[in-house]
């Protein structure tokens, strides 16, 4: 049954395309923090404190552009955005082998802002050609196609650094980025289906759909991505407190693996799960873990129920925020999704470093496992509280599948819409990538 379901979205004319080229496509971009930490330790001769604020500048530009870059996408379509981010992406990796610190902390922030939407506009893409019902399973495979990015990404990175140099890696990563954009310039796929093009959308007032229930998932988001971050960081100092660094790769390795085997169990399921049941569970889970003793390999099984929920949860919030957006709206709220993404990831740096110093991987463990459950608990007392549909917009109790839907959701008979052909996807698990910490996108 579940490969049934993967054949029919993969049947779909150009959906295969847009999955290859879109995990390909972020090959590059999520090698652009290692390459840039290892540029300004290595040739520079800085201090790894001067790389961390070229990789905070970095992911504060794309904090603030992705959603600015989402509303452009939204009125002037995929194909001019892209050529322009593309532009800019070239010129700064080009030049930055020749920029001094001074100048390479500037241009990384502006790199970020002009980041190309890749990873938002795949998922919008995919609500664009995929039907409704397909969309848990067309965001599942995008989950996949994600994780596969960051497993080669930064590791291909840190390759060509060490056999090339950094400043030919530089200009590989500006040849990678421009293949990106040239490659979603002459797909150019739709960002609407037929229908909402046939509709004639106009621009949706934020008003209408950037609602406390949605600034609710968002925080959601964001902490989902402080503990995954803080999974890793605690990963690394938990083998290297037990002399056992030699592991790290393999065992990053396996729970990136345990998410794959988990997205790829939860896209052929006959029906998607709440947001908040994946996301607190993931949470919940990521408690215990640092109680392990006894080898890495306990470690391993450790992070298995965790890992597995990784891909479900993240896809699952892009699936969230897609049935509460209008179509008109889908690229700003995408990036609104990726910043959440980015402050989660950005967030946990320093304060997972801090925890980490004073009292050790297990509390680091156990905190960001309770602070990720919180705005998971804000989110489903938000959500009881104002179960108001969205204009154009599936109706909100999708966020709790199997739940009977309030009557203040139901639109009365015959009542007109205020925007018509809604659905649509935003966001996500761009990320589940900022998950991999020093990669700054």
């Amino acid at each position: 049954m579940a490969f049934d379901r993967y054949r029919r979205v993969l049947a779909l004319p150009g959906v295969r395309a847009l999955l290859l080229v879109g995990m390909i496509a972020r090959i590059p971009l999520t090698g652009t923090g290692m390459t840039l930490t290892l540029h300004v330790v290595n040739h520079q001769k800085l201090g790894f404190l001067q790389a961390g604020l070229i990789g905070a500048a970095s992911m504060a530009g794309a904090a603030i552009g992705s959603p600015l870059v989402g509303r452009f996408v939204d009125r002037r379509g995929l194909r001019p955005v892209m050529a322009v981010t593309t532009v800019v992406q070239l010129c700064l990796w080009c030049a930055a082998p020749a920029m001094p610190y001074a100048v390479l902390l500037p241009g990384a922030l502006v790199g970020g802002l002009f980041s190309q939407p890749v990873f938002g506009a795949v998922r919008q893409c995919i609500a664009a050609m995929v039907p409704k019902e397909n969309h848990q399973t067309g965001f599942a495979l995008d989950s996949m196609g994600v994780e596969l990015s960051y497993m080669v990404g930064p590791a291909l990175a840190v390759t060509c650094v060490t056999a090339f140099g950094s400043t030919a890696t530089m200009y590989g990563v500006a040849a990678g980025l421009v293949g990106a954009g040239v490659a979603f310039y002459l797909l150019d796929p739709p960002t609407r289906s037929a229908e909402e093009a046939a509709g004639h959308e106009e621009a949706v007032p934020r008003r209408q759909w950037l609602r406390p229930a949605l600034f609710a998932l968002f925080g959601m988001v964001t902490g989902l991505t402080f503990v995954l971050t803080t999974t890793e960081l605690a990963v690394v100092a938990m083998l290297k407190a037990g002399d056992a660094t030699a592991w790290t790769g393999l065992v990053v390795a396996l729970w990136c693996a345990y998410s794959l085997v988990g997205g790829f169990v939860y896209g052929g399921l006959p029906r998607g799960l709440s947001p908040v049941l994946l996301a607190g569970g993931l949470c919940a889970l990521t408690v215990p873990v640092g109680l392990v003793g006894g080898g890495w390999w306990w470690l391993c099984l450790a992070l298995l129920p965790s890992g597995l929920l990784c891909a479900p949860a993240l896809s699952s919030t892009v699936d969230a925020v897609n049935r509460r957006v209008p179509a008109a709206a889908r690229g700003e709220a995408m990036g609104l999704h990726g910043t959440s993404l980015t402050i989660g990831g950005a967030l946990a740096g320093p304060i997972a470093g801090g925890i980490l110093d004073a009292y050790g991987p297990a509390w680091a463990f156990a905190a960001s496992g309770v602070a990720g459950l919180v705005p998971a608990v804000i989110a489903v007392l938000v959500w009881r509280r104002a179960p108001v549909s969205v204009p154009g917009a599936t109706a909100p109790g999708a966020m709790f599948p199997g739940a009977a839907l309030p009557e203040a959701a139901v639109p009365e008979a015959g009542a007109a819409l205020e925007v018509p052909g809604a659905g649509g996807a935003v966001a996500g698990a761009e990320a589940a990538t900022s998950l991999r910490a020093s990669d700054g996108e």
